[in-house]
């Protein structure tokens, strides 16, 4: 099984409701705000917007998420180094994380198990 593409933009930002109001302003509408300075937004079909406020002293980073359509039958081809395997997440997903050639982090996140 593989990927089916872009299902988020995880972005880090040092304040949330400046970033929200920018993309807002780029036509993304919210989706919902959570009480911890983050929330998702959303323009059409693709690919939604997580955005989550971090600490000053860390820098806000991007990392695109690909959707995986079921954890418990995916397996990364040999050579994919997996840093973390499918988890559950606080947000009822689960999520893996691998690093690319060049070092970057992907995300794969698939539904919640049944």
């Amino acid at each position: 099984m593989t990927t089916e593409g872009i299902e988020a933009v995880f972005i880090e930002t040092h304040n949330w409701g400046r970033s929200a109001k920018f993309f807002q302003g780029l036509g993304y509408e919210l989706d919902f705000e959570t009480d911890h300075n983050s929330g998702q937004l959303r323009n059409g079909d693709g690919p939604y917007l997580f955005i989550a406020e971090v600490p000053q002293e860390k820098e806000p980073e991007v990392r695109l998420v690909l959707k995986v359509p079921d954890a418990d039958v995916f397996h990364p081809a040999p050579g994919v180094e997996v840093v973390t395997p499918f988890e559950d997440t606080h947000f009822g997903t689960r999520e893996m994380t691998v690093r690319d050639p060049d070092g970057r982090l992907w995300s794969l996140q698939a539904p919640a198990q049944r």
